[in-house]
């Protein structure tokens, strides 16, 4: 079995950008690594895409549909103003 089709490989691929997160904020790598981690899922639980080029639109379409779930999870609420009351240099 190739190596991409294991569910291990994507587990660990989401782990490594969920870390990438933890380092660099900014909700970039988070939607990637839940996106490896519900493909991970996914072939765990023996849903398996023929090839490498359709894991590949299976795991942009996750990454995708999990960045706009945030968006809309973490968003400002409608007239909401974000006002900063500290500096983060105090």
């Amino acid at each position: 079995m190739v190596l991409w089709a294991q569910w291990w490989v994507w587990m660990s691929g989401a782990l490594i950008l969920a870390t990438l997160e933890v380092l660099i904020p900014g909700y970039i790598f988070l939607g990637f690594a839940i996106g490896a981690g519900l493909l991970g899922l996914l072939i765990l639980f023996g849903i398996n895409a023929t090839g490498l080029a359709l894991t590949l639109v299976i795991f942009a379409v996750l990454s995708l549909l999990s960045y706009l779930g945030m968006r809309r999870f973490f968003r400002l609420r409608q007239g909401q103003v974000k006002v900063w009351e500290t500096d983060i240099n105090d």
